[in-house]
C-alpha cells in the first residue's frame, strides 16, 4: 500500500510517497481501506514536531478518515469487513490503509458519502465541545468567530445558528466572509479592512460579545476580548496565526469574564462517552440538514504535501480532503 511518511520534521514538501507493506490487525484492531481523509491544521504542525502531540519518526500523518473496513482482528465482535465506518486517530491516515483500534470508530450513517465522513471528526468535533460543552452558549446569544472561513470556524457558524444564536463571522477577505454568509452568519466583519473593536461594537449594540470562538490568536485575540460582553466567555481553540497572544489579565476583572482552553483532543481521551455522544448529536444535525461540511478542495495521496501547504498558507475554506485510492 502506498501512504504519505514523515521520516524528518519540517515544512510539509519534505514528505515522501512510499510503498508500505499491507497492515495487518492485532488485538482489538481493525485494517481500514482508507476512501478519504480529512486535512487539519494540527496535521501541519505535527509535521514539524510542533504541536501538543509529537509521534515518534517515521509516521503516516492524518487523523480523520473514512473507508471500508478490511479486517478485524479475531476478537473483534462490533465490527466485520465490509462495514463503512469513520475513525479519529492520532497518526496513519494519508494512506491507502489504516490500523486502528475498533474502539475508534463510529458506523457512518447509511446515506453518508466518504468525503463528508471523513470531514465531520475533528473540526466539527472540537466546535461542539467548545460551543456545547465549555462555552455553554445560550439562544439568543451573540457570538463572535475569527477565522470563521476555516473548518472549524464554518463548524462552529453551523452549531450556533443550530443552537439559536447570533453570528458574527470575522475573516481576511470579503471572498472567505462569502462562504460565511452561505453557512448562516448573521454578520460579516472584514478584520483586514474593518477596526475589529469599532465593527463588533456597531453589531451588538454596545454589548459586545457573549462567547469568542477564537482558532486564531495573534494580533486579533486582544481587540476580539476587548470586546466581550460582561461575563462573555473567551475560547481559546487554537494558534492559526502562529503567534500566541499575550492577553492583559485585568481585562477578565473588568468584563467579568472568562478565558475558556479548548483542547478537543485532550477530551476525547478522558471522557470518550461524553464525545460519542457529541459525535451523535452531530451526525442527527447532519441527518436534519442543519449542518453540512464545506469541502473546498480534493487532493490525491501524491498531492497531500501541496493539500498542507495550502492550509498552512491559509488558502483552504472549511475543509479539504485527501484521497488515497
Amino acid at each position: 500500500m502506498k501512504a504519505v511518511v514523515c521520516e524528518a520534521w519540517g515544512l510539509p514538501d519534505t514528505l515522501k510517497v512510499k510503498e508500505l507493506p499491507d497492515l495487518q490487525p492485532g488485538p482489538g484492531q481493525v485494517v481500514i481501506d482508507v476512501q478519504a481523509a480529512g486535512v487539519n491544521f494540527p496535521d501541519v504542525l505535527i509535521v514539524q514536531g510542533k504541536y501538543q502531540f509529537k509521534p515518534e519518526l517515521p509516521f503516516v500523518p492524518g487523523s480523520e478518515v473514512a473507508g471500508v473496513i478490511r479486517s478485524v482482528a479475531d476478537d473483534v465482535t462490533t465490527f466485520k469487513a465490509g462495514d463503512k465506518v469513520i475513525a479519529f486517530v492520532p497518526t496513519g491516515g494519508f494512506g491507502q490503509q489504516l490500523l486502528a483500534p475498533a474502539q475508534a470508530l463510529i458506523p457512518m450513517p447509511p446515506d453518508m458519502d466518504f468525503e463528508t465522513a471523513a470531514a465531520i471528526t475533528l473540526t466539527y468535533g472540537t466546535s461542539y465541545h467548545a460551543i456545547v460543552d465549555r462555552a455553554m452558549l445560550r439562544n439568543s446569544e451573540n457570538m463572535l468567530i475569527l477565522g470563521a472561513a476555516g473548518g472549524v470556524g464554518l463548524a462552529a457558524i453551523e452549531i450556533g445558528k443550530a443552537l439559536g444564536a447570533r453570528i458574527i463571522a470575522c475573516a481576511s477577505s470579503d471572498e472567505k466572509l462569502e462562504v460565511c454568509r452561505q453557512h448562516g452568519a448573521d454578520v460579516l466583519i472584514n478584520y483586514s479592512k474593518e477596526d475589529l473593536r469599532e465593527a463588533v461594537k456597531a453589531a451588538t449594540g454596545g454589548k459586545g460579545a457573549d462567547v469568542i470562538y477564537d482558532p486564531v490568536g495573534g494580533e486579533y485575540s486582544e481587540p476580539a476580548f476587548r470586546s466581550i460582553a460582561w461575563g462573555g466567555r473567551h475560547l481559546v481553540v487554537g494558534f492559526a496565526n502562529g503567534e500566541i497572544p499575550k492577553l492583559p489579565l485585568n481585562l477578565t476583572l473588568l468584563k467579568g469574564a472568562s478565558l475558556m482552553g479548548v483542547f478537543w483532543g485532550e477530551f476525547t481521551k478522558r471522557d470518550p462517552k461524553g464525545n460519542m455522544a457529541n459525535m451523535r448529536q452531530l451526525l442527527q444535525w447532519l441527518h436534519e440538514g442543519k449542518i453540512k461540511p464545506h469541502i473546498s478542495g480534493r487532493y490525491k495521496l501524491e498531492e497531500a504535501a501541496q493539500a498542507l501547504h495550502d492550509m498552512a498558507a491559509r488558502k483552504v475554506t472549511g475543509k479539504v480532503i485527501v484521497l488515497p485510492q
